[in-house]
């Protein structure tokens, strides 16, 4: 595979930056009592696609973590 199809597939720098354009996003919505539960879950959940992603990726090239 040549370097642009690898980096076209780099879930790690893809889902980072899905967590910090979504952090971009909660900044720019007007805060209210109302939705400040759910982007703080917003938040919560695109921060941790990425940390579940590399806990995977961890536990996939080192068998010994995995068991």
């Amino acid at each position: 595979m040549s370097d642009e199809q690898n980096n076209k597939y780099d879930l790690e720098e893809r889902t980072y930056q899905f967590a910090k354009q979504t952090c971009d996003f909660v900044k720019s919505i007007k805060k209210s009592l109302t939705n400040m539960e759910y982007l703080k879950q917003l938040l919560d959940a695109s921060s941790s696609v990425g940390a579940n992603y590399i806990e995977a990726n961890e536990a996939l090239s080192n068998p010994a973590k995995a068991g």
